[in-house]
C-alpha cells in the first residue's frame, strides 16, 4: 500500500468574504462620510480613510491588493464634492504608507499601539499628500491668495486623531466578528 499524500495550494489574493468585507467597510465609509461628516464644521472625521485602515488591520492585504484598497477609497470619494482626482492619489498614498507601517512591530509590552499609530499617520500621509498636490495644481501660478497652511495641518491632525479613535473602538468588534 501506497502513502497517501495530501498536497495543498496557498491561495492568493483576497478571499471573497475578505473582499466584501473591505467593501461592506467602504460602503460604510461612504455613508458615514456624507450624513455624520456633515454635522461637523471644521475638523472631521474622514471616515473613508478610517475604513480602508481598519479594514487593512484586520486583512493585512499584501502590497498590491494595498494599492487597490487606496484606489477604491479614491473613487469612492470622487463622488463626494471637492476637489476632483486628488483622492485617487492621496487614498492610495495613504494606504501604500498603511501597508508599510503594518510590518512595523508596535508593541509596548503586551500593549500593541498598531492601530491608533498606523491610522494616525496614514491619515496625515494621506491629508498631507492631498493639500500637497492642491498647493501644486491650484495655488502654483494662479492668481489667488491660498488658504492659510497652519489651517490646513489643524484640521489633517485634528481628522487624524478622530479617525485613530474610530480605529481604536470597531477594531476589537469586526475583528472577533471576522474571526481572526
Amino acid at each position: 500500500m501506497e502513502k497517501r499524500t495530501v498536497t495543498t495550494t496557498q491561495a492568493k489574493g483576497l478571499s471573497l468574504t475578505e473582499i466584501i468585507f473591505i467593501g461592506v467597510l467602504l460602503a460604510a465609509g461612504a455613508v458615514l462620510k456624507f450624513f455624520v461628516g456633515s454635522m461637523f464644521t471644521v475638523v472631521k472625521p474622514n471616515f473613508i480613510i478610517a475604513m480602508y485602515c481598519l479594514a487593512m488591520l484586520i486583512i493585512r492585504p499584501r502590497f498590491g491588493e494595498s494599492v487597490i484598497i487606496g484606489l477604491l477609497s479614491g473613487i469612492i470619494c470622487q463622488l463626494f464634492p471637492g476637489t476632483p482626482y486628488v483622492n485617487l492619489v492621496s487614498e492610495t498614498v495613504g494606504a501604500v504608507c498603511m501597508y508599510f507601517l503594518m510590518k512595523i512591530p508596535m508593541n509596548v509590552g503586551k500593549v500593541s499601539l498598531s492601530m491608533i499609530v498606523t491610522t494616525f499617520i496614514s491619515t496625515l500621509v494621506s491629508g498631507f499628500t492631498f493639500i500637497g498636490i492642491v498647493y501644486l495644481a491650484l495655488y502654483s501660478g494662479a492668481d489667488v491668495s491660498p488658504m492659510p497652511l497652519k489651517l490646513f495641518c489643524g484640521i489633517i491632525f485634528g481628522t487624524a486623531a478622530i479617525n485613530s479613535v474610530i480605529v481604536q473602538i470597531l477594531y476589537i468588534p469586526l475583528k472577533h466578528a471576522m474571526k481572526r
